[in-house]
């Protein structure tokens, strides 16, 4: 028998200095039975790093054709795409030739380094295309604030990010491997 998707109740208060974005979103997030707390929270992370009124998530995981949040204008084309992760360089052609904007936020310390490093050079002729990586120890520092029911308060300054959640606090830098032209 398939396990269910776990749902969280998030409220998310993003305070983005950077862009003078001030909102917060009450987000109903089903993680997939397959999905880290990790994974969670990056995803949370990313969604608040984009945060705009017209941003949501998607299906994530359980979906192919689709990111795990994506931003579309009025007339629904894709403005946005954001995923996680380490997608393949087919992934992020087709996803470049779908969105005006793919973001990509990889994880997973060596792993990711090691995945940057094999794909970087295919990736230069998109100029729509940007990768920002997070830390090992922030995303695993980040899945231990994970809780079914979260009050998030999340600030963006100077690039640096701060994650609290309770008496829990996250402090890291995105680095930002490429950006978009």
């Amino acid at each position: 028998m398939a396990q269910n998707a776990t749902i969280y109740k998030v409220e998310l208060s993003v305070s983005d200095m950077d862009r003078h974005y001030y909102e917060t979103h009450k987000l109903t997030i089903a993680k997939h039975p397959s999905e880290t707390d990790e994974r969670l929270m990056v995803r949370i992370v990313a969604f608040a790093l984009n945060a705009h009124e017209h941003l949501e998530m998607t299906k994530g995981l359980s979906t192919d054709d689709e990111p795990d949040i994506w931003q579309k204008s009025l007339s629904g084309e894709l403005d946005v795409w954001v995923a996680l992760g380490l997608p393949s360089e087919k992934v992020m052609r087709q996803s470049c030739a779908r969105a005006k904007k793919v973001i990509v936020y990889p994880y997973g310390g060596r792993t990711a380094e090691v995945w940057w490093d094999k794909i970087k050079n295919s990736t230069t002729r998109f100029e729509n295309l940007e990768v920002t990586n997070l830390s090992d120890k922030a995303t695993s520092d980040l899945a231990k604030l994970a809780s079914r029911a979260m009050k998030l308060q999340i600030n963006i300054q100077d690039g640096d990010v701060m994650v609290s959640v309770g008496d829990g606090i996250v402090n890291f830098t995105p680095q930002k491997w490429k950006s978009a032209a």
